[in-house]
């Protein structure tokens, strides 16, 4: 589990300007924000150690690589060999984009895309292609409406210092 970090508004502003210009840069960032690159340096890898940034990886878009389907899964599993072994498996599929442990009906919620619904019955049959699983929903999402973001965290966050 990763500890709280407490965010002040030069890091709120840092953020902001990298998720808006990824490609910024530490010099980039240094004059954008009007302060030394240094501090921005210094700023970005205590926000890297403290885990508040987890990855400076491109955001890949699913339906730009031909999977503009996607659906979610809850997974109940077999309880008595816990979810490990049932992760691994799901690993192993390309289309599992994240894999969720839950409270409720299910034991795991699973993101996966695909190429059509077609193809979405064969994701959602090696999804539960292990004796493992012992029974799944599945829902397609229709559109999206309001994609994955931080900024708003970011920005309440560093309201709440």
């Amino acid at each position: 589990m990763v500890k709280a970090r407490r965010i002040d508004p030069l890091d709120a502003r840092l953020l902001t300007l990298l998720t808006q210009d990824p490609q910024i840069g530490v010099l980039g960032a240094s004059r954008a924000l009007d302060v030394a690159r240094g501090t921005v340096q210094s700023r970005l890898e205590h926000l890297v150690a403290d885990g508040v940034i987890g990855t400076f990886a491109p955001s890949v878009s699913p339906a730009a690589l031909g999977y503009p389907v996607m659906a979610f899964c809850t997974l109940s599993i077999q309880q008595r060999r816990g979810h490990d072994a049932v992760v691994k498996h799901l690993d192993g599929i390309p289309e599992v984009l994240e894999v969720h442990t839950i409270t409720g009906d299910g034991d795991l919620f699973v993101r996966v895309v695909a190429r059509d619904n077609a193809d979405l019955q064969r994701v959602i049959d090696r999804a539960v292609g292990t004796a493992l699983v012992v029974r799944t929903s599945t829902v397609i999402a229709l559109a999206e409406l309001i994609g994955h973001r931080t900024l708003p965290l970011v920005q309440e966050a560093a309201r709440r210092q």
